[in-house]
């Protein structure tokens, strides 16, 4: 292990729940839709068996990476907007023929929102890290017993270049969300203290979003980690990244970059530990820190 800072480490192999945070100004909350679990030999196939042996804790019961599928709700008084929309009402069971993921399911982040006392009427914009499925269910799926996404009325921010090059996706159920994108250029302030940060690897415009308060700063990185172990070993990349070199030239630069002062990082994926930052241990490596 790595980390000098005691946790609960049982949370690394947990589903998420609600957590929220102050950064001074403005509020953010993950706010869960759904589960995946992961297939670590084919989602990240740079560990070995060995790796994994030292790092059990990061696996459940099944030897399978738990993670979350959500959103980020950024709040600033009463004005509200979402990083990522979740899986949606889908489920998909087990293949065993699949050497990437396990059972996926969504549906829950619209009584999350609600539960938070925030109807999904009340979100100006919804932020789009990427175009993969597990980040777009709500924009592209009708509410329930309406004929309308639950977004529909809100813009929704998608980097410039992963937009142009929306084929690489090849889901035709991007055509839903056309009228509403409104593509963003790197460094654009797209909500007051949000700013988009191009972080292409994972898909060619891969995105983070800076959110700074008045004390502290967030970066949400969307899926360029997938897993708190990557923070100790950003050099394995995910077996789906569009460009694995990109990508973990991306993950090292970021690990630095979460273990500055003040810095707090957002994994959406990250099982029950999806706020955190990066803390020094031996051997020049980090680990992750939950910080709420």
């Amino acid at each position: 292990m790595v980390t000098t800072t005691a946790f609960d480490r049982a949370r690394l192999s947990r589903a998420p729940r609600v957590r929220s945070l102050d950064l001074g100004g403005l509020t953010v909350t993950y706010v869960p839709d759904g589960l995946v679990r992961l297939k670590p030999g084919g989602w990240l196939p740079a560990a070995t068996d060995a790796d994994w042996a030292r790092h059990r804790d990061h696996l459940d019961g099944d030897g399978l990476l738990v993670a979350g599928i959500g959103a980020l709700l950024v709040e600033r008084g009463d004005r509200a907007m979402l990083v990522d929309a979740g899986f949606g009402p889908e489920s998909r069971p087990d293949d065993p023929d699949n050497p990437l993921l396990g059972k996926l399911y969504g549906g829950g982040l619209l009584d999350s929102l609600r539960g938070l006392g925030r109807d999904p009427e009340r979100i100006e914009a919804v932020a789009i890290t990427h175009l993969h499925s597990d980040h777009l269910g709500w924009a592209w799926s009708n509410a329930p017993g309406r004929d309308a996404p639950p977004f529909a009325h809100a813009a929704h921010l998608v980097a410039a270049p992963e937009w142009a090059r929306r084929d690489l996706a090849g889901d035709p159920r991007l055509a839903v969300l056309e009228p509403r994108v409104r593509p963003v250029e790197d460094g654009e302030e797209i909500f007051p203290g949000v700013r988009a940060s191009f972080a292409p690897g994972h898909t060619v415009g891969h995105t983070a979003y800076t959110i700074t308060g008045s004390d502290r700063r967030l970066i949400a990185f969307g899926d360029a980690l997938h897993a708190p172990v990557q923070v100790t070993h950003p050099e394995w990349s995910c077996g789906i990244d569009h460009d694995p070199v990109e990508s973990a030239r991306h993950r090292r630069r970021l690990v630095e970059e979460l273990s500055r002062p003040g810095t707090i990082g957002y994994g959406g994926h990250f099982a029950d530990v999806v706020f955190g930052r990066a803390e020094p241990g031996p051997g020049g490596r980090f680990g992750w820190v939950p910080v709420a």
